[in-house]
């Protein structure tokens, strides 16, 4: 008969170890080994379902096509999945407790009117699912539910309905009982999301799973996980706060740059179509320290509030602070105004935030940043009709940033009527009202802003 002996399996990458050490040497992480029963005498349980065997098919005679994708009633999730569910796909969705993840995709569930959907969870009741489904916006009457944690018998479900879509909440909460190891483990998380693939992929059926994140923000489990899935998703923002923003990490099927807007109220998630308009405060440009820049995010431009606060430094060494911006790159742009551009703020402490609670990584908004901080150093304010979107580099010169078509035309959309950019700038089409300025020079922007 086998021995059973333990094992120590590396949460994020895998990697099995005979002992236990403080590093996994299979991806150098630290204090990343669980141990896991192995048990080489026991043997697998049978398949729950027999799936149908792949057969080659010639490159060609594949059928594919915008058509092929599902469309949902949400064009903010239809835009972050790149047009729409593709048949057979594994999406997971990540994101910190409490953020409405759940709510999420049991609305979406919801709103696939006349499509079987199936909602599997192993966290809540079905009594606390339909308490929450009451309050929620659309009415599936072919909407099943059923609360299980092992994997088998809901295989076994999902081949009986056969559904359009089939969300997993969440998949730390499944097992399999072909391994001993508890829930969550990486074992089972490993072993789970494998045959959920398989199942996927020969049947057709997309699959949502729910995943959970660590206190690090990134998440739980192997990260064999995120290698599985076809697209993961990062739900983001405050959850003492409205707004949520939904990311895109990785798409097999689309861009990993767009992101959807919802707002949180009492009926649910919202789609934001105009961004823009929450982003922006009435008072945009009339105090110091505030400035507009022109952002894009995948194929969606939106404009952004770049507030920044410089006061006098009351200790030895000055505060860089960043919320919503790469705190490294503010540094890069602080050095350029004091090298390139004179002023003096190494005694400064610096704040800079990003309103609305989004991230970016724009580069477009460097030019936004510069103008804030000099507006906030210097007590003077913009103008609420000045938009910005230009690329700061090292030298003090100003770069032209992509697609600044769409960006200007964001601007022109809400009203701006003053636009600054890299030059030299081609002609672009506007309402009129729009003026252009396009220089070479931060010095030159700054003598025309503040003139």
């Amino acid at each position: 008969m086998a021995k059973i002996k333990s094992v120590f399996v590396c949460s994020a990458c895998g990697t099995r170890h005979e002992k236990w050490q403080g590093r996994c040497k299979g991806c150098g992480e630290w204090n990343t080994l669980l141990e896991e029963v192995n048990d080489p005498g026991r043997k697998t349980s049978p398949a729950a379902i027999q799936l149908t065997p792949s057969v080659p098919k010639r490159l060609e005679d594949i059928e594919t096509g915008p058509g092929i994708r599902l469309q949902t009633a949400d064009e903010e999730l239809n835009r972050v999945l790149g047009g729409g569910i593709v048949p057979g796909s594994l999406i997971l969705l990540g994101g910190e407790p409490g953020i409405g993840k759940s709510t999420l995709l049991l609305q979406l569930s919801m709103q696939l009117t006349g499509l079987p959907v199936l909602y599997v969870s192993g966290e809540e009741s079905e009594a606390q699912i339909r308490m929450r489904a009451e309050r929620l916006p659309g009415g599936n009457p072919d909407l099943w539910v059923l609360t299980e944690n092992q994997l088998e018998p809901v295989l076994e479900y999902v081949q009986k309905i056969q559904p359009a879509v089939w969300v997993v909440d969440s998949i730390q909460t499944l097992y399999t009982s072909a391994l001993e190891a508890a829930p969550g483990t990486v074992s089972q998380v490993r072993e789970c999301a494998g045959k959920i693939m398989q199942f996927s992929k020969s049947t057709g059926i997309p699959v949502f799973l729910v995943g959970h994140i660590t206190k690090e923000g990134s998440l739980a489990g192997p990260k064999v996980l995120e290698h599985i899935v076809d697209t993961v998703l990062a739900f983001e923002g405050d959850r003492h706060h409205q707004y949520r923003i939904v990311r895109t990490l990785k798409n097999r099927f689309g861009s990993t740059l767009d992101l959807g807007i919802y707002e949180m109220q009492a009926s649910g998630l919202k789609p934001v179509s105009n961004p823009s308009g929450i982003f922006l405060s009435p008072s945009a440009g009339q105090n110091p320290g505030v400035a507009v820049g022109a952002t894009l995010e995948g194929s969606r431009p939106f404009l952004l509030e770049v507030q920044a606060l410089v006061s006098a430094t009351a200790y030895g060494n000055a505060q860089r602070s960043a919320t919503g911006y790469d705190s490294k790159r503010l540094h890069m742009l602080l050095a350029v105004l004091e090298k390139r551009c004179g002023f003096k703020l190494g005694d400064k402490d610096v704040f800079l935030n990003i309103t609305g609670g989004i991230k970016t990584e724009d580069p477009a908004l460097d030019l936004a940043v510069c103008l804030a901080i000099v507006s906030s150093l210097h007590d003077i304010p913009i103008g609420k009709d000045t938009v910005f979107a230009a690329e700061v580099g090292l030298t003090g010169e100003v770069r032209p940033v992509n697609r600044i078509d769409q960006r200007l035309g964001e601007a022109d959309k809400l009203g701006f009527t003053r636009f600054y950019a890299a030059g030299p700038l081609k002609p672009a089409k506007t309402g009129g009202d729009m003026h252009i300025h396009a220089f070479i020079k931060l010095q030159e922007i700054f003598a025309s802003v503040f003139s």
